[in-house]
């Protein structure tokens, strides 16, 4: 019988999926890199022609420091987040999807209420150097 759930990804180290258990939550904060994810990008879903601007925005959002902690699960949700951001863009969006893109975008973390509900917060930079810092107490 296999397990409910998303199953481990040698290739996302990192995801969730891969944590000891499969489910138990990490102790403490995830510390995002600002250098993002540079593990390869997943193939778009089939069945729909994507244009430029989506397929770029595909590549941008699977190379973000979020793309560290998704595996190949969040293709559909990153897909949607995807088609629905670009309608917006264009002046397609109904309220409707607008609502589902900040739930999308809160689920991958792409915005600051759900990084903090993920507990996932961006390597800190000293804005004065432009250097990357470790967090007190190691957590980094």
């Amino acid at each position: 019988m296999v397990a409910p759930g998303p199953r481990r990804d040698p290739t996302r180290p990192y995801s969730r999926a891969n944590r000891e258990g499969g489910r138990q939550p990490r102790a403490g904060l995830v510390v995002l890199p600002l250098s993002g994810c540079d593990l390869p990008v997943p193939e778009m879903p089939a069945g729909r022609a994507w244009n430029e601007a989506e397929r770029a925005m595909w590549d941008e959002l699977w190379a973000s420091p979020q793309a560290t902690q998704w595996h190949d699960a969040y293709v559909p949700l990153v897909s949607m987040y995807v088609q629905i951001v670009c309608q917006s863009l264009r002046g397609n969006a109904t309220a409707g999807l607008a609502q589902e893109a900040r739930h999308l975008a809160e689920q991958l973390g792409l915005s600051p209420a759900g990084l903090r509900t993920l507990g996932w917060q961006m390597e800190p930079v000293n804005i004065s150097t432009g250097e990357l810092h470790a967090l007190p107490g190691g957590a980094a």
